[in-house]
């Protein structure tokens, strides 16, 4: 069975102007989900369609995990032809920006370099393959209210559509090992590859800028979370935000947080990122918070959270990655505060 390359299908149309989201096409996420899904459903066999396609309202729609379970649902990467393979990146490429694209392929990709790493330090006891990631439709494209699953080692992408709206697009994860990658290797994965730069590097050059007191306010605890929280749950934690307030941050600060927060939403396309940042504001800047935990150097455990009345962000650094090196191992989190998998919270 021939496979198709894990490589860019769609030019991107979403750019950053003065802190606005600018769309430069009027293209529809929701309408061009639906279009690849029910392209890609065609194409399947019967035996396929029973592992790819569910019943919307099955418990599986929000059975969602980014660690390497030994099985999931949906229909398997590895086991699609080439041209079932080009249709599904179609459908991945659908429901995400060219950004999101490309770090989710990428994060597929460095399932090589985790087997090679793994494999010579004799360490390795989870399957790591670039096409062990599963796609999952739930109910019928098009038609009433439906959604979508891409799922594997390090990424869990989830979506609900209804008529011309995505109207859920969280659980969000992204997750990279390493973070950065420090040494050659015969993956062909480039020496300092950073999927999550943004996410790590803008969070550092907001805790290292604040003032002394402020950090008395910002860092809740000396040492990070080993984890997300939640991870695996349909629903983020109600926990109340922790941190200091947008509203106490002087200007290039708030500026610095409004970048991290467009990292997280820069992977989704252009309407949907658009859509949460004007939730965001429709709620008040002044009911989101940051919070960090642990070390505010890199290599030595970290944590952050951002929350605010819509969405919750979480990052977690602490763990070493498959070569050893301390703290290069990154969990990243968007989740909805009103209820993922458009699911009120009870």
């Amino acid at each position: 069975m021939k496979r198709a390359p894990l490589a860019a299908l769609v030019l991107a149309t979403l750019v950053l102007t003065g802190g606005a989201w600018a769309l430069y096409e009027e293209a529809n996420p929701a309408a061009d989900l639906a279009k690849s899904a029910v392209a890609f459903a065609g194409m399947l066999t019967s035996d396929q369609r029973a592992e790819a396609i569910l019943p919307y309202d099955t418990p599986k729609r929000v059975d969602w995990h980014f660690i390497p379970k030994p099985t999931r649902k949906g229909l398997q990467y590895k086991l699609m032809t080439k041209e079932q393979q080009q249709a599904a990146l179609k459908l991945l490429r659908s429901a995400v920006s060219q950004s999101g694209y490309d770090k989710a392929t990428q994060i597929m990709a460095t399932e090589k370099l985790l087997l090679e790493l793994e494999s010579a330090k004799g360490t390795g006891t989870n399957i790591r393959d670039p096409e062990r990631y599963f796609f999952t439709l739930f109910g019928k494209p098009g038609e009433g209210r439906w959604g979508l699953s891409v799922e594997g080692h390090h990424l869990s992408l989830n979506f609900v559509v209804e008529g011309d709206r995505v109207i859920s697009s969280t659980p969000q994860a992204f997750a990279t090992n390493p973070a950065i990658v420090k040494s050659e290797n015969k993956a062909g994965i480039p020496v300092g590859q950073r999927l999550l730069a943004d996410e790590e590097t803008l969070a550092f050059d907001l805790v290292n800028g604040l003032s002394d007191d402020e950090k008395k306010t910002a860092i809740f605890d000396k040492t990070a979370l080993k984890e997300v929280r939640a991870a695996g749950e349909p629903q983020p934690p109600t926990d109340a935000a922790v941190g200091i307030a947008a509203g106490d941050l002087k200007p290039p600060q708030r500026k610095l947080l409004r970048q991290l927060i467009e990292a997280y939403c820069s992977k989704m396309p252009a309407k949907v990122a658009a859509e949460r940042i004007s939730d965001i504001e429709k709620a008040g800047w002044q009911g989101v918070k940051f919070g960090w935990a642990g070390a505010t150097e890199p290599g030595i455990g970290h944590y952050y959270r951002i929350q605010g009345p819509t969405f919750l962000v979480e990052f977690v650094n602490t763990q070493p990655d498959a070569a050893g090196n301390k703290a290069n191992h990154i969990h990243a989190l968007w989740r909805d505060m009103r209820g993922d998998f458009a699911l009120p919270i009870k």
